[in-house]
């Protein structure tokens, strides 16, 4: 086995460990939260919010956020950390909000396998659609307020818990941004690039890479702010590969395995990346085929398979490949200059993981 080949296996060994690892904090998290949650006591629909929010959190994937927040506290330090813990919890809590705000957004009926929080909730009321709507708001927005209540019930120094709190404030205020520039993008027929690395990064990058690696820093006794730009850097280009990813998957994936069928972007008429780089090639007939599409629900997996055809015909999944590569490069160069300062194990972590954003396949 080479030397690359060893490194990769215990990178992921590491994500196994700590998906592992949280997935029992996590739980222990919600049954402390269910015994003490200040909430009246004559309320039914209150323990019913909490059960919909843990049922959500603990069907989460690989933790990917947790890894990069205890892997950027090893940039560091190899010792135990206090407040890591809570940090991660946080971090997971700041998701689940995203998760349900999205779901509504999209009015999507699924996640992460199983019903999307306002969908149970459309469920349970059938007859009360903007009492389920409302309830399925205040669900996010509590997951919210507990990502921060978290933070400040942290036995972490109150500086470190301060500037926490200041990090995650930051990361959620940026990823509504970035909700708000996601849903102007489709409002434009053919956006500019940078308006969709914009929304990479403030929807995806600024809160599941920027945020972990300074929660991480913070509670090893770094100072983040002291590398800003090259934290954005790195985060921002990872945030991009990813999207970049995700969007390819939708079109070009195998529905197999990732456990739901392609063409969703299509269908709900994004024009994101994968849409982007088709409508750039596609001429005459293809092009009226992709645009009439775009938005249409009911369009049939026929036409989708003729969209994808298109694509491969004009190389878009090699292009989009090859710019997601060149992307994860750059990121991987901007991690391997921090080795001067900073632990090696915990650095080849962070050159590894953009080849991981590019390569997954789900």
């Amino acid at each position: 086995m080479t030397d690359a080949a060893v490194l990769t296996e215990q990178i992921r060994a590491r994500l196994a460990g700590y998906e592992r690892r949280f997935g029992a904090r996590f739980e222990q998290y919600f049954r402390d939260l269910a015994a003490d949650f200040d909430a009246p006591t004559s309320s039914r629909f209150t323990p019913e919010c909490l059960d919909l929010l843990r049922d959500l959190s603990l069907r989460g994937g690989k933790r990917m956020r947790v890894a990069l927040l205890f892997e950027a506290a090893r940039l560091v330090t190899a010792d135990p950390v206090e407040g890591l813990d809570d940090a991660a919890l946080s971090i997971e809590l700041l998701q689940a909000h995203g998760l349900i705000h999205d779901d509504i957004i999209d009015d999507s009926p699924t996640r992460r396998g199983g019903p999307s929080t306002y969908y149970a909730y459309r469920a349970r009321f059938p007859d009360r659609p903007q009492a389920a709507l409302g309830l399925a708001l205040l669900a996010g927005d509590l997951a919210l307020a507990l990502s921060l209540r978290v933070l400040l019930d942290s036995r972490a120094p109150l500086p470190v818990r301060q500037a926490m709190v200041e990090v995650q404030t930051r990361a959620a205020s940026a990823t509504f941004a970035g909700q708000i520039a996601d849903l102007e993008r489709d409002f434009t027929a053919d956006p500019a690039e940078d308006l969709l690395h914009d929304v990479a990064e403030y929807k995806t990058a600024r809160y599941s890479v920027l945020a972990p690696l300074q929660l991480g820093l913070l509670a090893a006794g770094a100072e983040p702010g002291r590398h800003d730009e090259e934290l954005r850097r790195y985060a921002r280009l990872v945030g991009i590969c990813g999207q970049m990813r995700d969007d390819y998957l939708d079109l070009f994936g195998d529905a197999a395995a990732m456990g739901k069928p392609t063409g969703a972007d299509i269908r709900e008429g994004r024009r994101n990346y994968t849409v982007r780089a088709l409508l750039a090639v596609a001429t005459g007939s293809e092009r009226a085929l992709v645009e009439s599409a775009l938005g249409d629900g009911a369009c049939t997996e026929e036409a989708i398979t003729a969209i994808r055809d298109i694509a491969e015909r004009h190389g878009v999944p090699g292009k989009m490949t090859a710019d997601m590569r060149r992307r994860a490069r750059e990121a991987a160069t901007e991690a391997a200059g921090w080795r001067p300062r900073w632990r090696e194990e915990a650095v080849a972590f962070f050159e590894y993981l953009p080849r991981w954003s590019v390569e997954r396949t789900k």
